[in-house]
């Protein structure tokens, strides 16, 4: 079987759609739409490092080596599907005894930064002005994407199921993005998470909950690109 084969074969045994599987990548840190899914199994291209890595841990591959191999390498090689069910399950067993975890390994801790968090939400549905004065320094760690540059908390479900109510998003502060990027976005003096799009060779502001319609934009009001959004 071929890597997509075999990608397609595990997703359904998991009862994942393209998208379910695309949106676990996604919040592993490896933004992917459903169609590269599909290139992958049909082997049209394939997963990067990063993203075969993902893939593995979404899919709850354990044994790569050996699942790509189809089981003529790797750690459970020259064991049939019972037996490597029965190895995982004992290795399961060990891992749950606590007997044989691994010590953590002691690090200094990483310094924290002082970033600008808005008060004054942007809005993930109707829209609000985001006052570049109105904000608070907060102090964040590794938790916060390295090139953030602010935060926002967001309102409204036209983001879902991706962004939610009341959520913190982290944003590098930049005038330009790409079509398919998500990005804070001010419009007609309205502030907006949303997904840049461009269809029939028009621009649009895109919510990802299909609730919501998209914003067009007019070439009389200039749209401006406050940052892209970092947070997965």
């Amino acid at each position: 079987m071929q890597i997509g084969e075999i990608l397609a074969a595990r997703r359904k045994e998991r009862g994942l759609s393209q998208m379910e599987l695309a949106q676990a990548l996604t919040a592993r840190g490896c933004e992917v739409s459903n169609q590269a899914v599909s290139k992958w199994e049909k082997s049209m291209t394939l997963p990067n490092a990063r993203q075969f890595l993902a893939l593995c841990e979404a899919l709850e591959i354990a044994d790569v080596r050996g699942e790509f191999s189809e089981g003529r390498a790797g750690l459970l090689s020259g064991l049939n599907q019972e037996g490597r069910r029965r190895a995982q399950d004992y290795i399961q067993l060990l891992r749950e005894s606590g007997r044989y975890a691994l010590q953590p390994v002691l690090r200094a801790a990483e310094p924290l930064r002082r970033l600008p968090l808005y008060t004054l939400p942007v809005s993930a549905g109707t829209g609000q002005f985001l006052d570049g004065e109105d904000y608070e320094m907060v102090e964040v760690g590794a938790e916060v994407p390295d090139g953030s540059n602010f935060g926002v908390r967001v309102t409204g479900d036209s983001m879902e199921p991706r962004f939610h109510d009341g959520q913190t998003v982290w944003v590098r502060q930049q005038r330009s993005l790409m079509t398919g990027e998500i990005g804070i976005f001010l419009y007609d003096g309205n502030a907006y998470l949303k997904q840049l799009v461009a269809r029939d060779g028009h621009v649009a502001l895109h919510s990802l909950n299909p609730h919501y319609p998209d914003i067009p934009i007019s070439d009389a009001l200039p749209l401006r690109v406050l940052g892209k959004v970092l947070t997965a």
